[in-house]
């Protein structure tokens, strides 16, 4: 960046930055690649410097020099504490070990479920995504889980085509109902705003919007209706001078920032 737009904040910053905020010193934490990796090692590198990160390859507590492309990535594998498999990883999961999961979606309704498997029919879609992966097993068994995605009209629906990974399934009492131990989506952060669950009735409400964004672009952009809307709705935090410059220290390449 340049000139006038060296301190410009993006939007992908915002969801940096504001992921971050949501790790806590000292837990474990399984992470992907993209906006959740960089938010990672920002939370690291500020104020929850003894959180292990796990990634889904088994991949455990590495310091990558450089944005990996995948889980798996070589780069990934610097100066980790242990480096294993999928098998153990998930593991964690199911023994009730992991604090914090991240996900993304492909679509998402209000109650945070997730759709990543098909878009149209199930047996003749007009697109076919990649699957679960692991995120059914980190929506199910994390103590916590949040969800970072773009805030687009077609990802934001009232009714999922297919569901892939739980949040609040149904609404109150869902997750008990079918067994799942974890807590749930705990946020959802896009390029627009910070948003949350309400307590009562499980359905996705506006925690905050990101500076310059109106209330109407957040409504157009989303396919269901949001039970209540604050009178006043706060702006989001937005990081300072020197977190900007550990972000963008992170990504120097913009692999993912600004993509």
């Amino acid at each position: 960046m340049k000139g006038g737009q060296a301190n410009q904040i993006t939007a992908d910053e915002m969801m940096v930055y504001a992921a971050s905020k949501l790790f806590e010193d000292g837990e474990i934490a399984l992470v992907g690649t993209g906006l959740p990796m960089i938010a990672a090692y920002l939370a690291k590198q500020t104020h929850a410097p003894n959180t292990t990160l796990i990634f889904e390859s088994g991949i455990m507590d590495a310091e990558a020099k450089h944005m990996a492309s995948g889980v798996g990535d070589f780069p990934l594998v610097n100066r980790a504490v242990k480096t294993s498999s999928l098998f153990d990883s998930l593991s964690l999961l199911q023994r009730g070990k992991i604090s914090l999961g991240f996900l993304g979606a492909a679509e998402i309704d209000p109650f945070g479920n997730i759709n990543s498997t098909i878009i149209g029919n199930y047996n003749d879609p007009k697109v076919r995504l990649p699957g679960s992966g692991g995120a059914n097993d980190i929506a199910s068994m994390a103590q916590r889980t949040v969800i970072m995605v773009k805030h687009q009209r077609r990802k934001f629906v009232e009714k999922l085509q297919y569901m892939t990974t739980p949040g609040f399934i149904e609404g109150p009492e869902s997750r008990e109902k079918y067994g799942l131990p974890g807590k749930g989506p705990q946020k959802v952060i896009t390029d627009l705003g910070v948003f949350c669950f309400d307590k009562n009735s499980k359905r996705m409400v506006i925690e905050s919007l990101h500076e310059g964004v109106t209330l109407e672009k957040v409504k157009s952009e989303t396919g269901f209706n949001f039970d209540h809307i604050p009178i006043f709705i706060p702006t989001t935090e937005k990081p300072d001078t020197n977190i900007l410059s550990i972000i963008r220290s992170l990504d120097p390449e913009r692999i993912y920032i600004n993509k």
